[in-house]
C-alpha cells in the first residue's frame, strides 16, 4: 500500500485583501453604481478574506502596476505570451519553496519519480524537467505531467503515484501542483470572468508519496471518479490569445448537491467502508456555494467542512493545489491516538469528481 508521507505548501509574496481585490475590480470593470453594489455584495458573500498572487497589481496604485497596462482600459492588454513568460519566471520558484517544506523533516529519500501538475501555464521542456534541474536529481529520474485538467488534477496525480509506488516499494514520487490562475484574469464584464476574478488566486503544494509500508503516512485506499455529462458545458477551460478562459456557472453548485451523496455512497461501497467511519472530510472549496452544495447533499450539520472553508477564507481557490492545503491542514491535526478515515473529492471540467480514501 502507498502512503502520503508529507506535504508541503507555498504562496507567492503578493497577499491581497479581497476588498483590495474588488476595488480593482471595480476600477476595471468601469462598472456602473448598479454593478458596483452588485460586486459588492457578490465579494463580501465570497467566503475570502485573502488571496495571493505573483501580480502585484491588484493592491497598487495604478502608476505601480508591474503586469497590467495603466491605462483606462488596459490596453494594449496581456497576451497569452505575457502571461506564459510570468509563469516561466514564477512557476519553478515557488514549485520550490513548496518541495522544501515537503521535504524539511524527511531525511535519506530518494526521489524516484517527478509529476508536476498545472492548468494555469504549459510549455516544452516544461516544469517537470526544469524541477529536475534544480533538484539536482538523476537524468534518468522519471517525470511526467499533468496538464489541463483543473480542479481535481492532484488527485489525478495521486492515482499516478499510486500506480507507481504499488508496482515498486521502493518507489518515492514528488507531486507538484503548481497555479497561478490570476496571470489569467479577463477584463470583459461576464458572468465567468467575475466569477473567476472574485474566487482564483495562485499557490504550489508538493506532496511525496512512498511505496514504503512501514513508513509513517496516511495510506491510499481508493479512488472513484464519476462524469456528469449534464454540466459538461458548465465548467470548461478554454486557451484564448489573451489568456485561459473560465466557463463556471451556478448549475455546477446544484449538480453536485442533487449528486454528491450518492456518488460518495458508492465511493464508500467500493471501499469498503461506512460513511459513520469518515473522521475527516477533505472536500475541494471551488468556492462557497460548492461547499454549500457539498454539507447539505451530504446532511452536515457540525461543521464537518470547516477545514475546507478556512483554506477557502484564507488563500481562495488554486484550482489543483487547493485540496492538498486541505489536506495538509487534516494531516497535521488528526489525532494519531485514533483511527482516521478521510475521504476527499474534487471537482473540474467534464462535469468530473475524482475522489480518494486515506487512512492512518
Amino acid at each position: 500500500m502507498s502512503k502520503i508521507v508529507s506535504i508541503g505548501t507555498s504562496v507567492p509574496a503578493w497577499k491581497h485583501q479581497q476588498n483590495d481585490i474588488l476595488e480593482f475590480m471595480q476600477r476595471v470593470y468601469a462598472a456602473g453604481e448598479a454593478d458596483k453594489r452588485k460586486l459588492r455584495f457578490l465579494y463580501r458573500q465570497s467566503g475570502i478574506d485573502t488571496r495571493y498572487s505573483v501580480i502585484p497589481d491588484f493592491s497598487l496604485p495604478a502608476q505601480q502596476w508591474e503586469f497590467f497596462n495603466p491605462s483606462e482600459n488596459l490596453e494594449p492588454f496581456a497576451s497569452l505570451e505575457q502571461r506564459m513568460q510570468w509563469y516561466g519566471r514564477q512557476a519553478a520558484p515557488l514549485s520550490l519553496q513548496a518541495i522544501n517544506d515537503c521535504l524539511k523533516n524527511i531525511a535519506g529519500k530518494k526521489i524516484t519519480h517527478i509529476i508536476t501538475v498545472s492548468c494555469t501555464g504549459m510549455s516544452a521542456p516544461g516544469l517537470d524537467i526544469e524541477l529536475l534541474g534544480l533538484l539536482q536529481l538523476p537524468p534518468e529520474t522519471f517525470h511526467t505531467s499533468v496538464n489541463f485538467m483543473g480542479c481535481y488534477a492532484a488527485i489525478h496525480a495521486l492515482k499516478i503515484a499510486d500506480a507507481f509506488c504499488k508496482n515498486d516499494t521502493h518507489a518515492n514520487v514528488l507531486i507538484v501542483c503548481t497555479e497561478l490562475c490570476t496571470l489569467h484574469f479577463q477584463k470583459e464584464y461576464t458572468v465567468d470572468n467575475i466569477t473567476s476574478s472574485l474566487l482564483f488566486s495562485d499557490g504550489s503544494a508538493a506532496v511525496l508519496v512512498s511505496g514504503d509500508e512501514e513508513q509513517e503516512g496516511l495510506t491510499i485506499r481508493h479512488f472513484y471518479s464519476l462524469i456528469d455529462a449534464k454540466g459538461k458545458k458548465d465548467m470548461a477551460w478554454e486557451l484564448s490569445s489573451s489568456g485561459f478562459r473560465m466557463t463556471l456557472t451556478s448549475y455546477v453548485a446544484d449538480l453536485i448537491e442533487e449528486n454528491f451523496d450518492k456518488l460518495t455512497g458508492k465511493a464508500l461501497e467500493a471501499a469498503g467502508i461506512n460513511k459513520n467511519e469518515i473522521t475527516h472530510w477533505c472536500i475541494h472549496p471551488g468556492g462557497k456555494k460548492i461547499l454549500e452544495a457539498v454539507h447539505n447533499s451530504l446532511g452536515f450539520t457540525n461543521g464537518q467542512l470547516q477545514y475546507s472553508s478556512d483554506i477557502l477564507r484564507q488563500y481562495g481557490n488554486m484550482s489543483s493545489a487547493t485540496i492538498l492545503f486541505v489536506l495538509k491542514d487534516i494531516m497535521n491535526a488528526r489525532d494519531k491516538t485514533q483511527p482516521n478515515h478521510i475521504f476527499g473529492a474534487a471537482f473540474g471540467p467534464g462535469l468530473t469528481t475524482e475522489t480518494f480514501i486515506l487512512s492512518a
